[in-house]
């Protein structure tokens, strides 16, 4: 089968299942995410995970980064400076990389892109502590289907180079404004980008991320798919 399954968590957090089986969480935050589903709280739901893809290091998704690694060792993919964190935290699965670069783990073809953002955690003392550049992610799995994974960003132009050189079949897009694009920007990105499958995320979660996927849905284009499952629903793409 050609499917790849997506299931929501709600914010930004999204496990990804290729068409092998093989299973990729991006940017984690379960427990203290007030979209995500009870019954997705508990870490167990993820052992046998192949893949830890981390954006950026803010807390809305790294939340759970640490005990996951810790606790079912999927092979940990972040910008280096994150991954060294990561280390720091006890976690000895990381496969540090940087932007441009690609590397094949679990089957899939990962490339870090850039994403326009910020990128830190903070520590017991209130600290900022800064993790590397904040990122995205191509995926391109054994059958040739890819995603692109846009991380928390703003609108950039060079969208357009993702398309020339990845042509993703799916995209998952920030849509919530304040933080990262909104509806509007994202309609341009959809464009730039040209997947047919969108998934919107980092929205909904604050009254501060005003975006919805309908009103992205109303400026693009009808031929292009825009997924809405409810968190913790998993849509195939």
């Amino acid at each position: 089968m050609n499917d790849i399954k997506l299931t929501w968590l709600g914010h930004a957090t999204t496990l990804i299942e290729g068409p092998n089986g093989e299973t990729l969480l991006i940017d984690p935050w379960l427990s203290g995410n007030p979209s995500c589903p009870e019954a997705w709280h508990n870490i167990d739901r993820f052992a046998g995970l192949d893949v830890l893809l981390l954006s950026h290091g803010h807390f809305d998704h790294t939340g759970d980064a640490v005990d996951i690694a810790r606790a079912h060792k999927p092979t940990v993919v972040a910008i280096f400076e994150l991954c060294h964190w990561m280390e720091q935290q006890g976690v000895d699965t990381v496969s540090g990389m940087n932007k441009g670069g690609t590397q094949h783990v679990a089957g899939v073809d990962i490339t870090l892109t850039t994403a326009h953002h910020s990128s830190a955690v903070i520590d017991a003392d209130g600290n900022l502590i800064y993790t590397g550049d904040p990122c995205g992610f191509v995926l391109r799995f054994g059958n040739g289907r890819t995603i692109y994974l846009a991380g928390d960003t703003a609108l950039f132009g060079d969208m357009a180079l993702i398309r020339e050189l990845y042509q993703p079949d799916v995209a998952v897009l920030p849509i919530g404004d304040h933080f990262t694009m909104g509806p509007r920007e994202a309609a341009k990105a959809v464009e730039l980008i040209g997947a047919k499958t969108i998934l919107p995320v980092h929205y909904g979660t604050f009254p501060l991320l005003t975006g919805t996927p309908e009103a992205l849905r109303k400026l693009i284009p009808g031929n292009v798919t825009v997924l809405e499952p409810q968190p913790g629903e998993t849509v195939s793409a």
